[in-house]
């Protein structure tokens, strides 16, 4: 367990060996707010206190108790408390791979598949998410797969579709590709989007306005957010939190401490420490 910004909030965010290509979260927030940001992956919540506001771009989702969030990849959201105590929940951070596995082999949906629905209220599903967090925490890894899918089978049935494909065809999503590949290419040394522009041959305001339009972010916000997930790989591989800072552009330690915490919800120490860890009995969480 890791605290975050007082005694009244906790968090936990874990991978369980036997299931690689899912993560886990479970907290209580009542001050920590998450800034815009995405998920390579898809995004599975269930609220089992308070309320949690989502801002995503349709709209805010005000989840509370039997409410199942659902986010697709690459969607910019925001998250922080509906209500002054806060929120309290569990998640689950399937990649893209698993989820389109189970789709291919338990419902007709073919190519990369997504939710149309970003919040439902579904108590059943919620209790299927508390009981992945469970099975993984007590070791029982046929448990923790086979209610994985069951939950991603009930919830595609139910809210799942084929996703159309992005395409860049229009100039200024050319532009908004090419800005993020120069943008993850000099990720220590990004340039200002006046440089930028200049070397796309296109103006600042029309690459901001691209940009946004493509990511959901303007170019500064993504690079953040990018700078997170690679330092979030880093970390994984065994790389100490102050040589994944300089690689990744951030001027030092707590600066990636700041963004890190923000973004995923738990300092980079607390969060390469739990990656580190092999868990064949749960520990004693709140909530």
């Amino acid at each position: 367990m890791a605290g975050v910004k007082g005694p009244t909030e906790w968090a936990r965010y874990w991978q369980y060996a036997e299931l690689p290509d899912l993560d886990l979260l479970r907290a209580r927030y009542v001050r920590h707010t998450f800034p815009r940001h995405s998920h390579e992956g898809y995004v599975f919540g269930t609220i089992t206190q308070g309320v949690e506001d989502v801002g995503l771009p349709g709209g805010t989702v005000h989840a509370g108790p039997g409410t199942v969030v659902m986010i697709n990849p690459e969607v910019p959201h925001t998250a922080r408390a509906g209500v002054p105590e806060g929120w309290v929940y569990a998640t689950l951070y399937p990649s893209a791979q698993v989820i389109n596995d189970i789709a291919a082999d338990t419902t007709n949906l073919r190519g990369t598949v997504g939710f149309t629905e970003s919040g439902v209220v579904d108590p059943y599903a919620g209790r299927l998410i508390g009981e992945v967090h469970r099975a993984a925490e007590e070791g029982n890894a046929l448990a923790a797969d086979s209610v994985l899918r069951a939950l991603v089978t009930r919830l595609l049935t139910r809210h799942g579709s084929a996703l159309p494909a992005r395409t860049a065809g229009a100039a200024g999503a050319r532009d908004a590709a090419r800005a993020r590949a120069v943008l993850e290419s000099r990720m220590a040394e990004p340039p200002t989007l006046e440089a930028l522009a200049t070397e796309l041959g296109t103006s600042p305001f029309a690459l901001l306005r691209a940009f946004k339009k493509q990511y959901g972010m303007p170019p500064h916000t993504w690079l953040t957010d990018a700078r997170v997930r690679r330092a979030r790989r880093m970390l994984d591989a065994g790389a100490a939190p102050a040589a994944a800072a300089a690689e990744v552009g951030f001027t030092d330690q707590p600066h990636l401490n700041r963004h890190f915490t923000r973004i995923v919800g738990v300092p980079p120490g607390a969060y390469q420490r739990e990656r580190a860890r092999t868990y064949k009995t749960g520990p004693d969480l709140p909530g």
